[in-house]
Formats: C-alpha cells, structure tokens, sequence
C-alpha cells in the first residue's frame, strides 16, 4: 500500500472529491485490471478513450479516479483526480508508483528505423561480460540479469516499463538497456524514465500509417534527444543525413559516431568475409564476428556508449571481438554442400538495401543472391512497392511471398509489392503466398555458394494470419531444408 500524495508527487492535479492522502493498491490504466482499492487512471489512447471505462473502474470497486474529465460519474466514496492530460503523465505516475526505479539504474535508451535491437542486446552482452548485473528491454526480449520475460512490443507501455525497471532494481542491476520506439516517445511511454544516454542510429521509411508524414516521424524521434537532461550523453550516427538533427536541441553532452564523417568515435572497415569483419577502431585492429557494413555501424554505437559509460578501451573491444549476432539480425547458415542461407528481420527499404549491400560486399565471384521478401498486413502499404523494388535491384531471383498478413488478404499485400517491379525485372521475380513455399523453392533454386536471403520476419517464431499466430520460424524451415540439426 502507498499514499495516492505519493504517486502524485510533483505533478499538477487537483482533487475534485475525496483527498489524496488516501492508501490505495495498484496503479491501473486497463478498467478490466483493476480491483478493490486501485487507482484507475484515464487515458485516451490512439484507439480507445480510457474515460469511457470509468464507470466500469467504480464498479470493481476502484478507490481513485485520475482522469481529464468527470462528466455524469456517479463516484460513491471513490477519490476523484483531474489531471489536464493523462497520456503524457500517466508515465510519471508509474514512476512514482514504483518508486522510481530508474533513478537507482543507468539507463541507456536506442532509438531510429533500424539497429536498435543489435545495439541494446550487445550492449547488454557487453557489459555483463563486463561483470555488471543488466537488464534488457528489446523487441526480441526482456532481461532481468539473467532472467527472461516474454517481449510484446518493442517498447513496453509506461506501467511495464517501470515495473520492469523496478524488478531490475530489486535484482540487483546496474545497468538499463533499452529499445525506444517512435510510438513509445509520441505516446509519452518512456515518460518518468531518467535516462543516462541516448543512441541515434538511422531513419529511414517506416511506421508512416502510424506517423502520417516523415516529418512526424522525425519529429518523434527527436523528442526522445530534446528531453534527456545534462547529465546524460546524445550519442548519434555522424554519416545518417538526419544523425545531427538529433543533437540541435539537446541539453545532453554531444558525440557521433561514424566509418565517413569525422566523428568522436571512428571506424575504418579493413576486411570483409561472410564470418566477420576486421576493423579499425580509433585506431585499433579488432577482428569482429558480424558481416555487413551496417553491423560496423552498430558495433561502433555500442563501443562509443561503452566509452561514455566510462569504460576503458582496453576492456571493451576484447569483449566487442567475442560477440556474435543477434537472433534474427543477419544469422547466417550453410548447408553441407555450400548452399548460405541469411534470416534477417529487414521489414524496411532501407533496411534490406543494408542487407543486400552487405551481401554484395561479401561476395567473392559469380553466386547467386535469392531473395524472399514479404510485407506486413495492416501496416504502411506505401513501402511494399519500395520493397519488392529493392530486392529486385539487388538479387538474381526473388521470391514475393507472405510476412504476417494479419487481416489482410495476402494476394493482394504481394499484388501491391508486384506494382514496385519493373517491366524488365519480372522475370526474376516469383509470387508464392505459402511462406514455407517460398524458402523452400528459393532454396531449391540455389547452387552452392549461393546466398539465399530469407527477410522480414528475423526472430519472430510466428505468422499472424486473420488475427491468429500460428507456429513459424524462418530458420527452422531453412535448417529443415538444408538437413541442419
């Protein structure tokens, strides 16, 4: 039990019935969770306004009401709170709710299209290899020191954050490492987070149903660098053209990275091979085990975060050198007789040209690039032409097949992708719906030492069709191909 004063502590309210020195139980913002003694606060989401569901908090017996609006609530005996907006403090409330637990941690957030997932679980590799308890928030998974718990967005809601973040605390931990998705900083999520960093990767074509323009999109992503306060450090990609826009209004310290531009942290890729590439790092050799000019970029976030968290150079690229790929980010597999296969979870344009660029640096003579690509249902349909364009610019074969269709129908999600190929490319180009399909005929087609690229879906283990996720796993189908164990 805590004090309703203690959850809203250094917020502005006023209290309509009732009093805030009230004990109350758990903070909810879902009426169906909630039970006697809680505090229900009203949010008005993207999709549903949380003040509908009031009365339905007082029925189970709600002892507090935060919300924006009281029109015609019968209350009884519960306290009532108004608030000017919800949404963009409901964040703070959880943080006061749980006491603020990212205050006793330091929390690094990593934010653009692409790479934000590499970078927060190798940082979270590192420095557990380092010897620190760390906790992990990434799309793939959530870590609590060693202990896992199961991921369901890319950057949980403002509740689960700060519970996370609590169980980090109470674990032990030093270190927080975060995805921050564009929706979670439009939709105030990471709100109450006191954030000791922030990594800038890239930004590039995505989330536009979501965003409507990509000035928007930008604009979100900036947010994230304009709130992280002095003490923390901003921490971008010197050679994206949007990296420095990141930086114009933060009152964090400033420092890029980069392979072409001058930058604080700086890399020279001196070989590349399908098992890993050999880099300069400020100077340094390191032998690296990802591929793909891409990862160098990644590798080069994590080295300078690490640096800016205070570690020595001589301690982190021994640890850089052992790390391997993450699930579903450029995994390679080979079959016996020298057939590659490459799962990534590129669901962007720009993220499959970084795939395809990777794959052409790597090549050493004749093979064949086959490429299965799908495109998401309910999502941005102004990227499925860009897509189906990008992998027939860059491969010998493609395959259009099905992603996770959702409540679409899928024909037409790859007809829309069709639209994006050329008149003198569609020869090479497949449509097969079955995704299993579409692997298995990609690796059929291919001779050894062919490239076989298998993206869109990377670590997911599902395809969500209709509303239903059903068992799939692109590298499951792949290793039942190639007689992998």
């Amino acid at each position: 039990m805590m004090k309703l004063s203690d959850i809203l502590k250094g917020l502005e309210y006023e209290v309509i019935e009732g009093n805030d020195s009230v004990d109350v139980g758990e903070l909810q913002f879902d009426s169906r969770k909630v039970s006697e003694g809680d505090v229900f606060v009203a949010v008005a989401g993207t999709h549903v306004d949380g003040h509908q569901f009031i009365g339905n908090a007082l029925n189970e017996r709600a002892k507090v009401i935060i919300a924006e609006r009281f029109d015609g609530v019968q209350t009884g005996s519960a306290t009532l709170v108004k608030m000017k907006n919800t949404a963009s403090v409901f964040g703070r409330l959880a943080a006061n709710f749980y006491r603020n637990p990212s205050s006793n941690l330091k929390v690094v957030g990593v934010t653009g299209t692409n790479g934000k997932t590499t970078i927060a679980t190798l940082l979270y590799r590192v420095f557990k290899k380092l010897g620190y308890q760390v906790g992990l928030i990434s799309t793939i998974k959530y870590y609590v020191g060693d202990e896992e718990l199961p991921a369901t967005h890319t950057t949980p809601d403002a509740l689960q954050i700060q519970a996370i973040m609590a169980k980090m605390v109470d674990a032990g931990c030093d270190y927080c490492f975060m995805e921050v998705s564009s929706h979670a900083i439009h939709q105030d999520r990471v709100a109450g987070v006191e954030f000791d960093g922030g990594v800038f990767t890239n930004l590039t074509h995505d989330h536009l149903d979501y965003h409507q323009t990509f000035a928007e999109y930008l604009k979100a992503k900036k947010k994230f660098f304009d709130q992280l306060p002095k003490s923390a450090f901003a921490l971008t990609n010197a050679d994206e053209k949007n990296g420095m826009v990141m930086l114009q209004n933060t009152q964090a310290v400033k420092k890029t990275y980069g392979l072409r531009s001058l930058a604080d942290f700086k890399c020279k890729v001196l070989e590349k091979h399908f098992d890993g590439m050999l880099l300069d790092v400020d100077g340094r050799e390191v032998w690296t085990h990802f591929a793909g000019l891409f990862n160098a970029y990644n590798l080069m976030a994590v080295y300078g975060s690490a640096i800016l968290l205070g570690e020595e150079v001589e301690s982190i690229l021994p640890v850089i050198s052992e790390m391997r790929s993450v699930a579903g980010r450029f995994e390679i597999l080979r079959s016996v007789d020298g057939r590659y296969a490459v799962v990534d979870y590129a669901h962007t344009p720009d993220a499959l040209k970084n795939v395809l660029n990777g794959i052409t640096d790597i090549r050493t003579g004749n093979e064949q690039v086959i490429t299965v690509i799908g495109a998401g249902g309910d999502r941005d349909k102004t990227k499925r032409p860009v897509m189906a364009q990008e992998a027939a610019s860059q491969s010998d074969k493609v395959i259009l097949t099905s992603d996770n269709p959702r409540s679409e129908v899928p024909e037409q999600i790859i007809a829309d992708m069709e639209t994006g190929i050329e008149p003198h490319q569609k020869n090479k180009v497949l449509s097969i719906v079955s995704r299993k399909e579409a692997i298995r005929t990609a690796c059929m087609l291919a001779q050894p030492g062919d490239i076989v690229l298998v993206a869109g879906k990377g670590h997911e283990d599902y395809q969500e069709i209709n509303g239903v996720k059903h068992h799939f796993d692109d590298k499951e189908v792949i290793k039942e191909i190639f007689n992998l164990n």
